[in-house]
């Protein structure tokens, strides 16, 4: 029996880890990175390594990266993962970068979804890094600036790692069919179709290669043309094929029938998306974005039906948190639509990003110290509680000098309806007050 066993070969390793780099020149992508002159490549050349937080999407190098920092500095390389480790695994990483430090070896401890860790889980390394015990390289899907805590970035250079461009992917395509299929053909299109599927992601496009590399051998297909793939990968993979009806264009498509306020298309983009394989959350926070975008103050309680859509996602996972989702979608459809908040937070984005900083009006400043009250801070300042009707008429709140804008302008649809009311009610006692004012000769 063991001279059985002895006879198999070993089991083969994925493509994806055979094809690893084994230096920073076998890299593909990232050349605003890695190329000459660049932040990742002087890095590499200084022989100091730095702690960082490498942020991109799924199979763009970031572990490769850091196992190549490992390599180049000739470094102790230890890896956790935030899924599965938690504050005694980081334990024990730091009790193994002591033991490698009395060897004379620095350790590079690179940590993946770090942004999957807790505010006390993160503040855990902090020493470690000060003390130039470990150099952190932690690789995050979201953006840093909300998800890493601000100690641990303060410690941290952050690089954007971009997906893999068509070119780039048509290299490694090429690169990875000559090392594991060199005698197996694919038409032009078949190329394309394969690389198109990997929308960016170096290690879906190597495991979509095992799989029609297993498909076409099995079938005695050779060459391999396009429709070949289609029917050699999953349904689902073909529901984002770039050649056809395209992943954004789905998602524009939910978003204009939302808009437009029909229901069934909003649940017929939905479902088709979710039955792609979308990440369900994903979905979740374009809907939150088109509540405020597109119905806003008409009807403000769809942010808050599509926040907790989200939550109830959260919290009951797949599928039945993907009712509220299609709940939620279906109200947004039917709810009475405003873009007036999106247009005035636009608007005044433009004209802050282009104006000078004006000076906050006296009679608005806080006043704590007796230095200030004596300079005038808040004098003459009307408490709005104490007004008549709880409105100062006639205060102002804008910059001296600064014209009233009129950037948000209500519609005349749900809600909305009603606060064009009372803001127009308001100017009408601002407008008394002025003339009050005049008569008076204090105008």
């Amino acid at each position: 029996m063991a001279d059985l066993f002895d006879s198999l070969d070993p089991p083969r390793l994925p493509l994806a880890e055979a094809m690893r780099p084994q230096t920073i020149a076998d890299v593909i992508g990232q050349k605003h990175l890695l190329g000459p002159g660049k932040p990742l490549a002087l890095a590499f050349q200084s022989g100091k390594p730095h702690s960082m937080i490498l942020w991109g999407p799924p199979g763009v190098g970031k572990t490769t990266l850091a196992r190549l920092m490992a390599r180049a500095f000739d470094a102790e390389f230890t890896a956790l993962s935030a899924v599965f480790s938690g504050v005694k695994d980081i334990r024990e990483a730091i009790a193994q970068a002591e033991v490698a430090r009395t060897r004379g070896r620095h350790t590079i401890l690179f940590v993946d979804e770090v942004h999957r860790f807790n505010k006390a889980q993160q503040d855990a390394f902090l020493p470690f890094v000060e003390q130039g015990l470990v150099t952190l390289v932690g690789a995050t899907t979201e953006n840093p600036s909300f998800e890493v805590n601000s100690a641990l970035l303060s410690r941290a250079a952050v690089y954007v790692l971009q997906p893999l461009s068509a070119d780039e992917l048509g290299e490694l395509f090429e690169r990875a069919r000559a090392f594991a299929c060199p005698e197996l053909v694919f038409e032009d299109d078949a190329r394309d179709r394969l690389t198109g599927f990997a929308d960016g992601d170096a290690r879906r496009m190597l495991n979509l290669l095992e799989q029609v590399e297993t498909a076409a051998t099995t079938a005695g297909v050779n060459p391999v043309p396009a429709a070949f793939i289609d029917d050699a990968l999953s349904r689902s993979l073909r529901r984002f094929d770039k050649g056809g009806e395209a992943f954004y264009d789905q998602i524009s498509a939910l978003h204009k029938s939302i808009r437009g306020s029909d229901p069934d298309a909003a649940l017929y983009w939905l479902c088709r998306m979710l039955d792609g394989g979308v990440e369900p959350l994903y979905l979740g926070r374009r809907l939150v974005r088109m509540a405020s975008e597109d119905i806003g103050l008409a009807d403000p309680r769809a942010l808050e039906i599509t926040l907790n859509a989200c939550a109830t996602f959260e919290r009951l996972g797949s599928p039945e948190g993907e009712l509220a989702l299609a709940q939620a979608a279906v109200f947004l459809a039917c709810a009475a639509k405003s873009n007036a908040v999106y247009k005035a937070y636009n608007a005044a984005r433009k004209f802050v990003s282009t104006d000078t900083s004006r000076s906050v009006p006296i009679h608005l400043r806080n006043a704590p110290t007796k230095l200030m009250k004596e300079l005038g801070y808040g004098k003459a300042y009307r408490y709005a509680h104490d007004e008549p009707g709880g409105y100062a008429a006639g205060e102002s709140y804008l910059p001296d000098g600064m014209a009233p804008p009129g950037w948000y302008e209500p519609v005349g649809r749900g809600l909305e309806a009603k606060i064009a009311e009372k803001l127009e009610r308001l100017r009408e006692l601002d407008r008394e007050f002025e003339a009050r004012e005049a008569r008076a000769g204090r105008g």
